[in-house]
C-alpha cells in the first residue's frame, strides 16, 4: 500500500516527468518556494484555487497540470475522529464530553490519533485518485465557540462555557492534530467559527441572517481569547462564521479578519468561509446585492477560500470580473492564494514522498487496538458524577455478576443516539451501547426502550414495568440526541423530552426501593431537578455523547474498575430552570455562564463533579504576597486523597479581581490540572499565573494594581451544590501604576 501511494504521489507531483521547479526543492526555505510557486500561477488558476474549497460541486481545488500540481480537497471534518470520509474510523467522545475531562493531555492524544487516521485514509484515497469531500488533510476543527446559551443546538461541539478552558483544550487539539514532526504537519487545524457565534441556529431566527450585537468588552474578554491562542498554537486556518457582528457579516468583516486576526495577532494562514457564508452575504444578510459584490467584500476583508453550497458558479468565480473592474487587486489575489499553498507545502505535498514519514501510514493504522482503547479511556474520563446518594456507586463487582439488570429508556440500546453531531462511523462490532456494555459484567440484562426515539412522544410503559420489576438494579438512560439538539436545531426548553420524566418516575416507583441509576446523554443542560431531589434515584451520571465505547466505559465506571473512578467536571453551568435562561439572541454576558451568573444558584455549577473518593486541600502557597504590575505569580497547593479508593482530582484555580475600573467576571478560571492521587497520598500541584491573566479590556488590554483573590479546590467557590472537598483562598496585591499589557 505504501509503495502504491508513493508511486501515485510521484505521478501527481510531476516528478516522474522530469520537472524541476524551485518550489519542489526541499532544500530551499519555505517562503522562497512559495514565492516561486505563486508567481507561476495565472489569475484564472488562482481564482479556481480560491473558489473550490468544497463542498459537493465545489470540490476539489483543481489540478494545475502544467506545474504537476494535483487536486486538493479542503473540506475535511476532524472534530473527534475522521468524520464523513468513506470507510470506518475510530469515534471518540463528542467535544463537550472531552472538555468535561479537563485534560489537555487527553485532547492532545485524541487529536493526534484523529490525525493519524485522517492521514492514513488520505494516503489511500489519493492512491486510488479519490479527491472527494472529506478526503483531504485540512480539518475544519477545533470548534472554539463559547457555550453561552444552554439551548443552542451546537453546544455539543464546543469545549464548554469558559474561555480559558476552551483556550487550553483548543491549543492541545491544534498541536495534537498537527503533530510534533519538525518539518511536516500530520493534518492541518482550522479554528472555527470566527467569531461571536453561539446561537441561534433556528430559534428564534435563522443563523444565516442573525446579527450578533456584542459589546467590545464581551467580544474581547469572552469570544476572542481562545481564537488568539489558536494562532499562537500554530493553526493553519480559521473559518469565518455565518452571523453578522454588529451589522457586518463575519466573512466580510475586515476588522475581524484583517485588523484583529492578522494585524494584532500576526496570523499567517488562510480564512475559509463556512459553507455558503459568502453567498449569504447577499441571500441571507442583504449586505450585498450580488455574488460579485459578495466576492469583493469577502476577499478584501481577508477571506481566502470559499466553501459554497455546491454552486458551480459560486461567488469566488466572479473574482476575475472584480479584478478587471479594479475592485480587487491582483496583489490581493496573490496574497490570498499564498497561505493555501503554504499549507500544502507543510503537509509535504511538494517534497519527495520518502521525506515525509506520514506518507507511510495506511488503512492498517485506522481503528487500531490503541485507538479503540483511547476511545474507551476518553469516554471514562468524560463522565461527570452528579449524584451518588449514600455511596450507591460503585457497585460491588462480585455482587453484580449475580444481579439482574434492567436497562431502560430510549438511549439504552440505540447506537445512533450515542454519538452526537460530526461523528465518525466505526465498525459496528466496536460499538457498545449501555445494554451491550452492561452485559459484559452482569449475568442477566433485560432491556426496554419505553420510547422508540429520544423525543419520547409515544411511551410504552408496560415493557418498562416488566423489565424493572424483574430487576435487582435499574439503569435508566435518558437524554436528547440529535433529534433535539444539533446543527440547525435549537432546543425550546430545559425539560426532559416528551414522556422521559414520566418514564423515570415510573421506573423509580416500580423499582420499589431497589437501586436506580440515571444516565444522561445530552449536551445542553437538562432539568433533572426531580431526580436530584429524590433519594430513590441513587446516582446520576452525565455521559454526554461517548460514541463507540459508551457501554464498555459505563460497565467499568459503575463497578469502579481500576482507572474508572469518575473525575470529570461540568464544562458548563446547568440552570435551575428556564427563569435563569436569558434570551438566545441577546449577546451580553450578563447572567450568562458561571463568570457572570445571577444571584440564584444553578442546578449544577460549572466545574462540579463527584468522585468515589474524597479529597482535602491544604498548604496554599503564593510565591509572593506583592507582585509588580507586570509580574507573574507562582502558586501551589496540596491535595490529599482521604477516601478509600484511588482517584483523580481536577484541581481548579480561580482569580477574583479587586476593584477593577470596568466590569469583570465575578471570578475566572485561570488554571487547572487533572492529577492522579492514590489513597492516603498527597500531591503538590503547581500553577503559574501569568500577568496577562489579570488583564481587563478598557478599549485596550490593561493591567491595574489592587488586591486580588485566588481560590484553589476541586470546584468553584461559594456554590450551593458542591463536592465534599474544601476550597482554599488567599489574597495578593499588585503594585505599581496601571499600564497597557503591551508595555510589559
Amino acid at each position: 500500500m505504501a509503495f502504491l501511494h508513493i508511486i501515485a504521489l510521484l505521478l501527481v507531483t510531476g516528478l516522474c516527468m522530469g520537472q524541476d521547479f524551485p518550489f519542489r526543492d526541499p532544500t530551499l526555505p519555505w517562503e522562497e518556494r512559495l514565492d516561486d510557486l505563486v508567481n507561476r500561477l495565472t489569475l484564472d488558476e488562482m481564482i479556481l484555487q480560491m473558489a473550490r474549497g468544497g463542498a459537493k460541486g465545489n470540490n476539489p481545488a483543481p489540478p494545475i497540470k502544467r506545474l504537476g500540481i494535483g487536486p486538493y480537497s479542503w473540506n475535511t471534518e476532524c472534530l473527534r475522529g475522521d468524520v464523513m470520509a468513506p470507510g470506518w474510523a475510530t469515534a471518540f467522545p463528542q467535544a463537550l464530553g472531552l472538555a468535561a475531562s479537563f485534560s489537555p493531555e487527553l485532547i492532545y492524544r485524541v487529536a493526534n490519533a484523529t490525525a493519524t487516521e485522517v492521514r492514513a485514509k488520505h494516503n489511500y484515497f489519493i492512491s486510488v485518485g479519490n479527491y472527494d469531500d472529506h478526503t483531504g488533510l485540512s480539518c475544519f476543527s477545533p470548534m472554539l465557540n463559547i457555550m453561552r446559551h444552554p439551548l443552542w443546538g451546537r453546544n455539543q461541539e464546543t469545549y464548554g462555557e469558559d474561555p480559558f478552558l476552551t483556550r487550553e483544550l483548543g491549543v492541545a487539539f491544534v498541536t495534537g492534530l498537527q503533530g510534533d514532526h519538525p518539518r511536516y504537519i500530520k493534518a492541518s487545524a482550522g479554528c472555527k467559527h470566527f467569531s461571536v457565534h453561539g446561537g441561534p441556529e433556528n430559534i428564534p431566527e435563522p443563523r444565516y441572517s442573525f446579527d450578533a450585537k456584542v459589546e467590545e468588552r464581551d467580544w474581547r474578554m469572552t469570544f476572542l481569547p481562545q481564537f488568539e491562542a489558536c494562532v499562537r498554537a500554530g493553526t493553519f486556518s480559521f473559518m469565518c462564521s455565518y452571523n453578522r457582528i454588529n451589522g457586518i457579516p463575519a466573512c466580510a468583516n475586515k476588522n475581524l479578519l484583517t485588523d484583529i486576526l492578522r494585524g494584532e495577532w500576526g496570523f499567517q494562514g488562510y480564512v475559509v468561509s463556512d459553507e455558503g457564508a459568502v453567498e449569504l452575504l447577499w441571500l441571507g444578510h442583504n449586505y450585498t446585492h450580488s455574488l460579485l459584490e459578495s466576492a469583493i467584500a469577502s476577499v478584501n476583508a481577508g477571506c481566502n477560500l470559499e466553501v459554497s453550497y455546491g454552486m458551480v458558479n459560486n461567488s469566488f468565480t466572479f473574482i476575475g470580473q472584480a479584478v478587471a473592474k479594479g475592485n480587487i487587486s491582483l496583489e490581493t489575489i496573490r496574497a490570498s492564494v499564498r497561505p493555501l499553498f503554504r499549507t500544502r507545502l507543510r503537509l509535504g505535498e511538494f517534497d519527495p514522498p520518502t521525506m515525509n514519514p506520514y506518507n507511510a501510514l495506511g488503512l492498517e493504522d485506522v481503528q487500531t487496538e490503541a485507538h479503540r482503547q483511547l476511545a474507551l479511556e476518553a469516554a471514562i474520563q468524560s463522565f461527570v458524577l452528579l449524584k451518588n446518594q449514600r455511596g450507591m456507586l460503585p457497585l460491588k463487582a462480585p455482587d453484580v455478576l449475580r444481579k439482574n439488570f434492567a436497562v431502560v429508556g430510549p438511549f439504552a440500546d440505540n447506537p445512533r443516539v450515542l454519538f452526537g453531531n460530526y461523528a465518525p462511523v466505526p465498525e459496528p462490532q466496536y460499538i457498545y451501547t449501555p445494554r451491550r456494555g452492561l452485559a459484559t459484567i452482569a449475568a442477566n440484562v433485560t432491556f426496554a426502550a419505553g420510547c422508540t426515539f429520544p423525543t419520547c412522544s409515544t411511551y410504552m410503559p408496560a415493557q418498562v414495568k416488566a423489565a424493572v420489576e424483574a430487576a435487582d438494579i435499574v439503569v435508566v438512560c435518558l437524554g436528547t440526541g440529535m433529534d433535539l439538539e444539533t446543527e440547525t436545531k435549537d432546543r425550546k426548553d430545559l425539560a426532559l423530552p416528551g414522556h422521559q420524566l414520566e418514564l423515570l418516575q415510573d421506573a423509580v416507583a416500580w423499582a420499589a426501593g431497589r437501586p436506580v441509576i440515571l444516565l444522561l446523554f445530552n449536551a445542553g443542560p437538562l432539568d433533572v431537578s426531580w431526580a436530584k431531589a429524590q433519594d430513590s434515584v441513587g446516582a446520576i451520571l452525565a455521559c454526554f455523547y461517548p460514541a463507540q465505547a459508551t457501554g464498555l466505559a459505563l460497565a467499568k465506571v459503575l463497578v469502579g474498575a481500576k482507572g474508572a473512578n469518575p473525575a470529570g467536571r461540568l464544562p458548563a453551568t446547568w440552570p435551575a430552570g428556564m427563569h435563569q435562561v436569558p434570551p438566545m439572541e441577546n449577546y451580553t454576558m450578563v447572567g450568562r455562564t458561571y463568570r457572570y451568573y445571577g444571584d440564584e444558584a444553578p442546578l449544577y455549577p460549572f466545574g462540579y463533579g463527584l468522585s468515589f473518593t474524597t479529597f482535602q486541600y491544604s498548604d496554599l502557597v503564593l510565591g509572593a504576597n506583592v507582585v509588580p504590575i507586570c509580574g507573574n505569580l507562582s502558586i501551589s497547593a496540596v491535595v490529599k486523597n482521604v477516601g478509600s479508593r484511588d482517584g483523580e482530582e481536577v484541581v481548579q484555580l480561580c482569580l477574583r479581581w479587586g476593584g477593577a475600573s470596568v466590569p469583570v467576571p465575578r471570578w475566572q478560571l485561570v488554571g487547572f490540572h487533572r492529577v492522579p492521587v492514590p489513597v492516603g497520598r498527597a500531591v503538590k500541584v503547581p500553577f503559574q499565573l501569568d500577568f496577562s491573566q489579570r488583564a481587563i479590556w478598557a478599549g485596550e488590554w490593561r493591567l491595574e494594581p489592587g488586591t486580588f483573590t485566588l481560590f484553589v479546590g476541586g470546584q468553584q467557590p461559594f456554590q450551593e451544590t458542591r463536592a465534599p472537598s474544601n476550597i482554599l483562598q488567599a489574597d495578593f496585591t499588585v503594585s505599581g501604576k496601571a499600564c497597557r499589557t503591551v508595555q510589559c
